[in-house]
């Protein structure tokens, strides 16, 4: 099973990249999200995936047993859920002002300290 999360990890990772890249705010908002589930994915399969076993220390031990699914990934994918939801809803707050001030949503349209046709720089000096 942890193969195939694997994987999908893998997926979400390369499409989050191939979103990043783009040239439109939407895209790269979306990127951000697909790898922040990724990451998620990630960490929820590096804490072994099992029902054999819950994750509750029996009375006389001190530890959990080797076949019981670790608590702590679980408990980090909640908070970062959280994290991550708050830092979308930021971004998407700034794209859509970014949007309404400027009229597009193409980051090369979005370059006003830039002129589209800069003068040539003085060549002698």
């Amino acid at each position: 099973m942890e193969a195939v999360f694997s994987l999908l990890v893998g997926l979400f990772a390369a499409a989050a990249f191939y979103l990043i890249m783009s040239r439109h705010v939407v895209r790269m908002l979306l990127g951000i999200v697909l790898l922040g589930n990724a990451v998620n994915l990630g960490l929820f399969t590096a804490g072994r995936l099992t029902r054999a076993t819950p994750p509750i220390i029996p009375a006389g031990q001190d530890s959990l047993a080797m076949t019981a699914a670790n608590p702590l990934p679980q408990a980090l994918i909640l908070t970062a859920i959280v994290i991550s939801f708050s830092f979308f809803a930021f971004l998407l707050v700034l794209a859509y002002r970014a949007y309404q001030d400027l009229g597009t949503d193409d980051t090369d349209g979005m370059r006003l300290a830039e002129p589209e046709n800069p003068p040539m720089p003085p060549l002698d000096y």
